[in-house]
């Protein structure tokens, strides 16, 4: 796609994503502010470095030629090839690279990566070569020193990447399509090979400039050469200098288109961008010539076999390598383009004959996907997409035709990504799809490998990166749903679970199901050196009452009797399947601290031959990994068992409130809901007392006593010193004041429908609740509901400070703090009573969400916000959260404790909660909804052999008024080596804890430092995989772990939020909103909104829903309707030229003109297609917390900008960078940190 494509609409927010065009993304070279350093302490592993002198960051593109690399780098790098034709969709291709105007600097190369993981991954490898440029050498690589030359500029990078081919070897004989996989090749996907770096200098010159040999180097441009001698194709120039993912265009890495149309300003590298007519060559790459012309330079060299690149050759025979997939999909960047001259801008490197053969990877390479060591480099296939342009000639007996990469063609479910991946890894290459166009118009897919062109032509159509040779989340997300077809049994230490986009079953066996804790690394490093080296977050993210399916049994609730649950004596910690019982059972050995502890009485059991108690089995705690305890007299307040709780309406009868129809709404609805409130047993009724107030700028209470024939209302206007004017009669049993309360619901509506009081309090409505909780003894839950700001003389009074003027600036941050410390201080007090707060926002201006949420998030509560609320659009989004919100499960007066094994602990927490010492989280409600993160350090050295463990206790009173304690254990493994810990991460775990890091970050930090750290600490965790886990080569490609090939993607949604890149017309309530809500969701929650589901909706036959297609508008058809969603928005995009029968049966209406955009529900029509789609909705509907409103967005209509604020893979209308931009300014970032 284009990455200039446009603009997605404001944000449904209104804020414009971040972009990287953003000033705000500098370089960050300079490192990030203090204040933000990275979470593991600076890294210090890589200081970005200044660029070798030669080192030109565009060198990797070749300006005009395709540079040719030399022939050895055979290993499948991520080659970014030459573009392959616009993907099926017809979005547009993304011609040329776009301009990454924030990323624009890009500093010399950096050296790569982590050491290389021996093991194979548990995962998909753990790295896949993501080589953009590299090519599998057929012979060891030599190291080759990559010279850097001054940076080419812009215009030559632009012009080097478009002349950039993908595939490097000699034409397959299977044409210009995806070469078939051989099964030495990786698979296709695997090796991200399909963007190698423009580095590879080796690209035949512009057909106008090159020779038929390689150019010499240079200047700058050729920083390719190598010191001393021609670069290996991998360590082409591009990639030398450009940052591997600058280079490989990936943006760019299709190949940028000439440089005319290169979208790079010069301006955006940092360093000079070779002329436009030259395209460093490296300087002695001669033998690469043998590239038949057609190959992109890039793909001269497959990466090393070793690394994964993105390359992704074949994995190293250690790891296991996938086999080849079919080729990747046509619309893969795999494809080389169709032989012909070369673009102008083609690098001149690149050699218009066959690759030497040397240069083609050895059949025998294994698929670049491996995580592990990469097999020999000879032939590695080259892994990424497009598979090495040049495969190896020997099994696979067909090097890539000159013409584009034999991909396979993208297959329709996929979204044109990689080549379908195996296992999140690029598998084997799949055969092309049907339907799929082939790389170049008019080609096949596969076809004979087109005669070798002569050798000077550069292959004549090179565009911009390909999206579909970069990795595709829609291909993770389906090869983790087709490997996961059994239950997931979490009784092996250490296994990652499917990912939250999977449906699966768990079967507990002795650690906490995914479902309750899921971890960013399920192999943690055994030193504090060695996870600040790799500076991989160390979090888990609970959510300690988590609603289980219906195929799922509930944590079991265990009565140890009046001595209560059997704990260590020394640490605290909770009996579970990690205790060791000895001396016939007598005692227990802690796993957490090691003390020995008598075992009670009571408690006593013999020991069978294996050590372990014979009632194991029978007993939760030694056998599950979650659990409840009944607690004791001693687990409660004061020491006595508590109260059930109470729910308490507030309700805002101001003007706003009558005028918009919510005091209606709200009256109607309680007298239905309140036979839902919250209980144990379905068959009972439930234990919760309810009470009522009405407020503007006085309170009015009600007395709803039974014995009463009509309610009566008592007013406090005295507002500055709150108090309950009732005991008796305020907080009452719903069945027996039933019809009291239904008159009173009648009549509030009434009482204030000619109301013309304007102005509203908010601290003391929130003190009143607060109040006749205190004064009944129990907690509860205050659901208020609020629709201005609280101008009122009155404690907690608020002013109008919403200035955009201060975004951007330092200032910027005091807009998300609270204005008034008195809301922090009524907080605690909350806390301390159990006051749990949901507020229901309905404001038609700026009402100070940064403020008014300081009670509910910090007391565990909810913030719902309907801004402009209209009744008949808005009541039903506004009554299912309302009826959820009053029937869900929630627990009271919680305290959570997260315990570990000696060697790390608990340091930090993120979350709706509040802390008064540093281990205790505090929760005056904690509903099924509520998630929290929790950050973990290393305070000693941890074992390989015992591993970590983790014990989360919850101690909350139910909402029957039981006192229960709540335990989820689990034990994760450890490792020594960097490559373990790389092959077993969880891509949307981390994103969840950077989110939740960054959007705390702001309240101290400028935004702009903010979104530079998560850069920067991402850059630094791929740079130490690239240095220390992936085989070496050339620098031009970009090479990511296989579990986290989708951490840049996913980054960049992060960094283009509203929170941290606001659009012009993102308010600053709807920041501040977001900021709240964001810190208390779980990981599904936080994938679906910063990575939105969409879905294609022509063919609704079956039960399974459609494949989604990626986020990007170059993945719409103007014939096709889609679903959009968010977790908090629903959409249904319409395309302009939709057959009559599909609108018929959607709308029941022929014509796309007459389709309503303002309706909130689809008509209900009586054909399979209608009765399906609704279904689908509201399954959606059924999966999120909260109800997402319906909103049908015609093409073309002014709705459409709200939609295409979620396109996010595309540029966003606030200067958030496209995908393929943003993975080359990682490279680039990469690459300034292993220089």
């Amino acid at each position: 796609m284009n990455v200039n494509q446009h603009t997605p609409m404001a944000s449904p927010y209104g804020q414009p994503q971040p972009g990287y065009n953003h000033p705000g993304y500098a370089p960050l070279d300079a490192g990030y502010p203090v204040p933000y350093a990275p979470y593991n302490g600076p890294a210090l592993a890589y200081q970005p470095g200044a660029q070798p002198q030669d080192y030109s960051p565009f060198t990797s593109f070749p300006s005009k030629a395709v540079a040719a690399t030399p022939v050895s780098d055979l290993s499948s790098p991520l080659d970014l090839g030459p573009a392959r034709g616009p993907p099926t969709s017809g979005a547009p291709p993304v011609t040329a690279p776009q301009q990454y105007n924030q990323y624009s600097h890009s500093q010399g190369d950096m050296p790569n990566g982590p050491p290389p993981m021996t093991q194979a991954p548990n995962r998909t490898p753990v790295s896949q070569p993501y080589s953009q440029g590299a090519l599998n050498m057929t012979g060891s690589q030599p190291n080759y020193p990559q010279h850097h030359g001054p940076q080419p500029t812009m215009h030559q990078v632009t012009n080097q990447m478009t002349g950039m081919q993908i595939n490097s070897g000699p034409p397959t004989p299977a044409g210009p399509g995806y070469v078939p996989p051989h099964s030495s090749q990786l698979p296709i996907s695997t090796a991200y090979s399909a963007a190698p770096s423009p580095a590879y200098t080796q690209a035949p010159p512009p057909a106008s400039s090159a020779p038929t040999q390689p150019p010499t180097p240079r200047g700058p441009a050729t920083s390719q050469q190598y010191y001393g001698g021609p670069m290996p194709p991998s360590q082409q120039p591009f990639n030398s200098s450009v940052p591997p993912a600058s280079q490989q265009p990936f943006t760019s890495s299709a190949q940028p288109p000439p440089s005319s149309q290169q979208n790079f300003p010069p301006s955006s590298f940092s360093g000079p961008v070779p002329p436009p007519s030259q395209g460093p060559a490296p300087p002695g790459s001669p033998p690469q010539q043998s590239f038949p012309p057609t190959q992109p330079p890039f793909s001269s060299a497959p990466p090393p076999s070793s690394q994964p690149a993105f390359i992704s050759g074949p994995p190293p025979p250690g790891q296991g390598s996938y086999q080849p997939r079919a080729p990747p999909p046509s619309s893969q960047p795999g494809h080389f383009p169709p032989p012909g001259p070369p673009p102008t801008s083609a690098p001149p490197g690149q050699y218009p004959g066959p690759m030497p053969p040397q240069q083609q990877p050895p059949p025998s390479q294994p698929s670049p996907y491996h995580s592990g060591p990469s097999p020999p480099r000879a032939q590695m296939p080259p892994t990424s997409m497009a598979q090495s342009n040049h495969l190896p000639p020997g099994p696979q007996g067909q090097t890539c035709p000159p013409g584009p990469l034999q991909q396979p063609p993208s297959q329709p479910g996929m979204q044109g990504g990689y080549p379908p991946q195996q296992n999140g890894a690029f598998g084997q290459v799949r055969g092309p799809q049907p339907g799929y166009a082939g790389p170049y118009p008019g080609q096949p897919n596969y076809g004979p490998p087109p005669p070798a062109p002569a050798p000077a032509p550069a292959p004549a159509a090179q565009k911009r990166l390909d999206p579909d040779s970069i990795p595709s989340p829609i291909q993770v997300i389906e090869d983790d749903r087709a490997k996961s077809t059994e239950p997931f049994t979490t009784g092996v230490r250490g296994q990652a679970p499917p990912l939250v986009t999977t449906n699966f079953q768990v079967k507990d066996q002795g650690n906490a199901s995914p479902r309750f804790i899921r971890c960013t690394a399920y192999n943690m490093p055994c030193t504090a050196d060695m996870a600040k080296q790799s500076q991989v977050p160390l979090a888990a993210v609970i959510k300690p009452l988590a609603t289980l399916p219906p195929d799922e049994t509930p944590p079991y609730l265990v009565d140890h009797g009046e001595g209560g649950p059997i704990r260590c004596n020394r640490c605290k910690a909770y009996m579970c399947p990690y205790m060791q019982f000895i001396e016939g059972g007598r005692r227990f050995q802690c796993g957490f601290c090691s003390c020995v502890t008598e075992v009670p009485q009571h408690y006593f059991q013999h020991l069978d031959h294996t050590g372990k108690r014979v009632d194991c089995y029978d007993r939760p705690e030694l056998s599950l990994g979650s659990y409840e305890f009944l607690a004791t007299v001693d687990y409660c307040k004061n020491n006595k068992l508590p109260q059930p709780p109470a729910y308490i309406f507030l309700i805002d009868v101001s003007y706003n409130a009558v005028k918009s129809g919510m005091v209606n709404i709200v009256c109607q609805e309680l007298k239905t809901l309140l036979d839902y409130l919250p209980r144990e047993n379905p068959e009972t009724d439930s234990v919760v007392r309810v009470g009522f107030v009405t407020y503007n700028k006085v309170l009015h209470f009600y007395n709803v006593k039974a014995s009463l024939a009509q309610p009566q209302m008592l007013v406090v206007s005295d507002v500055s010193d709150m108090f309950v004017p009732l005991l008796d009669g305020f907080l009452v049993n719903v069945n027996e004041s039933r019809l009291v309360i239904e008159s009173l619901l009648d009549q509030i509506p009434e009482m204030f429908a000619d109301t013309r009081e304007t102005e509203t309090v908010f601290g003391p409505v929130i003190q009143a609740g607060l109040e006749a909780l205190k004064a009944a003894d129990c907690a509860g839950k205050l659901f208020v509901f609020h629709t201005s700001l609280p101008i009122a003389e009155a404690p907690g009074k608020l002013k109008n400070r919403e200035d955009k003027k201060l975004i951007g600036t330092d200032k910027e941050k005091s807009l998300f703090q609270p204005q008034a410390g008195f809301y922090n201080t009524l907080a605690k007090e909350c806390v301390a009573q159990g006051c749990c707060v949901d507020l229901f926002l309905f404001p038609n201006q700026f009402v100070d969400v940064a403020t008014l949420a300081v009670v509910p998030v910090s007391t565990g509560g909810s913030v719902y916000k309907y801004t402009y609320f209209q009744a008949p659009s808005d009541q039903e989004r506004f009554l299912n959260d309302l009826r959820r919100d009053v029937q869900k499960l929630v627990g009271f007066d919680a305290v959570m404790r997260v315990r570990t094994s000696t060697g790390i602990r608990a340091t930090d927490f993120y979350g709706s909660f509040f802390m008064s010492n540093t281990t205790d989280v505090e929760l005056a409600g904690l509903d099924c909804d509520k998630a929290v993160t929790v950050e973990f350090k290393h305070d000693d050295k941890l074992s390989e052999e015992t591993g970590a463990l983790m014990q989360c206790a919850v101690l909350y009173t139910s909402c029957s008024g039981q006192r229960r304690l709540r335990v989820h254990n689990m034990a994760v493994n450890c490792c020594s080596q960097l490559a373990d810990l790389y092959r077993n991460c969880e891509t949307d775990t981390i994103i969840n804890f950077f989110s939740k890091y960054a959007f705390r970050g702001v309240l101290t930090n400028q935004t702009k430092a903010v979104r530079d750290t998560l850069i920067n600490q991402c850059a630094q965790i791929l740079a130490c995989y690239r240095k220390n886990c992936a085989s070496p080569s050339s620098a031009g490609q970009l090479i990511l772990p296989e579990c986290m090939k989708l951490l840049p993607v996913y980054l960049n949604c992060v960094l283009k939020s509203d929170v941290l890149l606001p659009g012009a017309d993102v308010s600053l309530d709807d920041r501040a909103y977001l900021r709240q809500l964001i810190s208390g969701m779980d990981v599904s929650e936080t994938h679906v909104f910063f990575y939105p589901r969409l879905l294609p909706l022509i063919k609704l036959e079956s039960e399974s829903l459609p494949m989604a297609v990626r986020d990007s508008e170059e993945r719409l058809s103007k014939g096709g309707v889609y679903i959009l969603e968010t977790g908090l928005h629903l959409f249904l995009w319409v395309g302009a030229s939709v057959q009559q029968e599909v609108l018929l049966n959607i709308f029941g209406t022929p014509s796309f003109s007459q389709i309503d955009p303002s309706m909130v529900n689809l008509p209900e029509l009586d054909n399979p297609f209608s009765q399906r789609l609704r279904e689908i909705i509201e399954s959606f509907r059924a999966q999120r917390p909260r109800y997402m409103k319906l909103m049908v967005v015609k093409q073309e209509d002014k709705a459409e900008l709200i939609f295409r604020h979620f396109l996010v893979e595309d540029k966003s209308a606030s200067g958030g960078a496209s995908y393929v931009d943003f993975l080359c300014h990682m490279h680039k970032e990469i690459r300034q940190l292993l220089s």
